[in-house]
């Protein structure tokens, strides 16, 4: 996530949590959870796919490079 949405999500749960008092956990569960909720809803879908590809890409790399590592036995 951009700095913007991690920036609206936190302004989202301290103005609920500011206008019901409730907790942060109590509100909005798991705060792991919840951050991937919050992307999903804040995050642009074209911008999330091609993170996603990006990511895939360099672990499938990783994964060559550790192979050619074991390999090459360094």
């Amino acid at each position: 996530m951009d700095r913007a949405a991690v920036l609206q999500a936190v302004k989202d749960v301290t103005a609920h949590c500011a206008d019901t008092g409730e907790h942060p956990r109590t509100a909005f569960g798991d705060p792991d959870t919840y951050a991937v909720q919050a992307a999903a809803r804040l995050v642009p879908a074209d911008r999330a796919v091609r993170a996603r590809r990006h990511n895939g890409v360099v672990g499938a790399l990783d994964s060559v490079l550790k192979g050619a590592r074991d390999v090459a036995g360094l």
